[in-house]
């Protein structure tokens, strides 16, 4: 499954995620090429929801750094999922939003606030695969809560566990998380 692609389901918040809208595309090649997910909320003063022309800037991070701890920076995102069923259809709207005001840094440098961008863009890429996952889900009338439910929830885990990594490895990520910025 290519990280590209954009997923959608039922409205959750998570630490490291954010808010799209979906548009369902033509064919898979305009899918690839266009964007899937609109943004129906716009920045505000607790949060930024994902667009790959708004990069964070240290003045986005208001929450009081935490000093009890080894970290130097804090990003906090969401990944969103409301959903509806009309007429035996799916119908859905992902979010990706960085949280200003539950973000923070300590330690202000380029380097690390594009580590932190790195953790932002990394949940727009788990809300496309979560976008992806519904697109290709059969409707089943009986199961569906459950089937989304568990849809969701699987996208989430596969993020923080890729998010805890790269946390883990910032270092050697940081020239890659440059490049995924700009493949989205």
């Amino acid at each position: 499954m290519n990280p590209a692609y954009p997923l959608i389901l039922l409205l959750f918040v998570v630490n490291f995620s954010g808010t799209p809208t979906a548009v369902k595309p033509a064919s898979l090649p305009e899918r690839m090429l266009a964007p899937l997910i609109k943004h129906s909320i716009k920045e505000d003063e607790e949060q930024i929801p994902w667009a790959p022309e708004r990069r964070l800037t240290w003045e986005d991070f208001l929450c009081s750094p935490q000093r009890n701890t080894d970290a130097v920076a804090s990003t906090s995102t969401s990944l969103g999922l409301a959903y509806q069923v009309k007429n035996n259809h799916l119908n859905y709207q992902i979010t990706c939003n960085f949280s200003k005001t539950k973000s923070w840094g300590l330690k202000k440098t380029p380097y690390i606030l594009a580590h932190e961008q790195g953790h932002f863009d990394i949940t727009e890429v788990f809300a496309r695969r979560l976008h992806e996952s519904l697109l290709n889900y059969k409707m089943n009338r009986k199961s569906f809560k459950t089937d989304i439910d568990s849809i969701y929830q699987n996208i989430v885990k596969q993020k923080e566990t890729f998010q805890n990594q790269i946390g883990n490895v910032a270092t050697l990520m940081l020239p890659a998380l440059d490049n995924l910025h700009r493949a989205l």
